[in-house]
């Protein structure tokens, strides 16, 4: 397998990078990276340089087909899957709730109470809505927000919104959060890295899925 970890968590979120290759080591999936990964293009596409991306797309292409991809990022997954062709790609969170499901992570379930926030890439753009949510019920209880599934409110990053409206994404945001705060927990799981750096506050702790299982999940005998 190829882990294509994606701009995000290969620069600014490294933690996510590092906590997902913890995770695939553990269960034994045989996986590698690559030293010169580009980027997938999403962000040229979703903010109108379509020619641009679409040769971004076919370099990448070339070096991507034949593999089996797993993307750490809801929005490289939704690119790769929906705008290029021919890729066999998965969501972590996808993987993770099959080797969860094979018992190839033993996990400890704890008396944790945590919400969900559903990526608009990963949720109503590509209908992954039970699998990481599968995920957070190994380890812990799931607390909903008001608005969840395909109603789920955008947390302001995607779009080249964070760029270009730094303060509407900031609005946006504080609105996800105040909802998360409503459910009484202090621990908010996401799936994508776009939707962690726009999340993280004082008040809340904000974690990525992969993040969420190895601080939580016991995989580590911890």
């Amino acid at each position: 397998m190829l882990y294509f970890r994606g701009c995000t968590a290969r620069e600014k979120q490294t933690g996510i990078a590092e906590a997902t290759e913890r995770i695939l080591e553990i269960a034994g999936v045989d996986f590698h990276t690559l030293d010169d990964e580009k980027c997938c293009g999403s962000v040229l596409l979703r903010t109108g340089f379509i020619d641009e991306a679409a040769e971004q797309i076919k370099k990448n292409t070339e070096i991507l087909k034949g593999e089996k991809i797993i993307t750490s990022c809801a929005g490289c997954y939704k690119t790769l899957k929906e705008d290029y062709e021919g890729l066999d790609v998965v969501h972590i969170s996808q993987l993770l709730n099959d080797l969860i499901s094979d018992g190839k992570l033993d996990l400890s379930k704890k008396n944790l109470d945590v919400t969900y926030h559903d990526s608009c890439h990963l949720g109503r753009h590509c209908d992954v809505f039970d699998e990481p949510r599968n995920v957070i019920k190994s380890v812990a209880n799931l607390i909903e927000m008001d608005n969840i599934r395909e109603n789920s409110l955008c947390c302001g990053a995607g779009g080249g919104v964070k760029s270009a409206y730094p303060e509407i994404a900031n609005q946006m945001a504080s609105s996800r959060l105040e909802q998360a705060k409503q459910t009484g927990c202090e621990t908010l799981v996401t799936p994508c890295p776009f939707c962690k750096l726009n999340l993280e506050n004082d008040d809340v702790e904000v974690l990525d899925l992969t993040e969420f299982l190895v601080k939580y999940g016991g995989i580590d005998g911890e």
